[in-house]
């Protein structure tokens, strides 16, 4: 399956390819982040998730795949520090603020900055046209984000609490932008991509739990979720992430970073049908026109 996916790197049928993946991978993170959000603790969630998913990986990394090479051993370490920074930003925005309102500022935050990113490291250019895209669908994001703000039924916040759960969603954002392109050059430095995405979940397997457990020890006693609930919710959330980033770092290898980073921010759409199809949560013509302005900037970046 690797081979495959070198040799259509960068052809039509691997544009194509990278396009179904991103959209995979924006469903896949709109679920994913309501299952890291819920529960009891989004570091505690962060943490069982990600032993979840270094325990899954760990017989594949070691008996089906290839060793690392030493570059990429140095990829692997770098990446494994930033991801550890950037679930750090993200447990703490989810902890410090809405659901509604962090998830739609950190992703209209990522695409911008991930394609300066590609711009100075890869040198990905985009087209004029894409770049209307790209804007159209960062700020019908954030426009999103404030619709959210504007209707919580539980009031307003307190201003310092507002605006660190902000700053942390604007953190948030940043890092996806950082390690996507981390990310990518190490899954382009790998003769077989699963080598890489292997490896990076057996040492996120044994990153944010460090953290997580600190929180643990931290905890009174009679505040600590249920282990088996914790189990539960580990479980599911890597198989999702198995998904969810899987997806997006094999159309990073496919085709541009930036393309296919934009692309997952279409996540937001794929949220707003799941808080009306499962939590039958009620959806109101701003809401929808924003959805529709997320959608043509997604189409002008990829057709653009």
């Amino acid at each position: 399956m690797g081979e495959f996916i070198v040799s259509i790197a960068h052809t039509p049928a691997g544009e194509a390819l990278a396009l179904a993946l991103a959209l995979l991978s924006a469903l896949a993170h709109a679920l994913f982040g309501a299952i890291n959000k819920g529960g009891a603790d989004p570091f505690l969630n962060r943490g069982a998730i990600n032993i979840a998913y270094g325990a899954m990986a760990l017989p594949l990394a070691l008996f089906v795949f290839p060793l690392p090479s030493p570059a990429l051993w140095a990829a692997l370490g770098a990446t494994y520090l930033v991801h550890i920074v950037y679930e750090w930003f993200q447990a703490a925005s989810f902890h410090r603020g809405a659901f509604t309102l962090v998830y739609p500022i950190a992703r209209g935050t990522s695409p911008v900055a991930t394609v300066a990113v590609a711009l100075v490291l890869f040198n990905e250019r985009l087209t004029l046209i894409q770049w209307l895209g790209l804007l159209l669908l960062s700020l019908s994001i954030y426009a999103f984000a404030l619709a959210n703000l504007r209707d919580r039924a539980d009031g307003a916040p307190a201003r310092a609490a507002l605006i660190s759960a902000i700053l942390t969603a604007l953190g948030t954002g940043v890092m996806i932008a950082v390690y996507t392109n981390v990310d990518a050059y190490g899954i382009r430095l790998a003769d077989d991509p699963f080598t890489f995405l292997a490896w990076f979940y057996v040492l996120g397997g044994v990153g944010f739990p460090i953290i997580a457990a600190h929180r643990w020890r931290r905890m009174p006693s009679a505040m600590r979720p249920p282990v088996k609930d914790l189990a539960i919710r580990g479980f599911f959330g890597a198989i999702i992430a198995f998904i969810s980033f899987g997806a997006l770092m094999l159309a990073t290898r496919l085709d541009k970073i930036g393309e296919a980073a934009a692309l997952r921010e279409t996540s937001i759409i794929f949220g707003a049908a799941i808080g009306v199809l499962i939590f039958k949560e009620k959806i109101d013509g701003l809401r929808i026109a924003l959805i529709i302005a997320i959608a043509a900037g997604a189409v002008l970046i990829e057709l653009g």
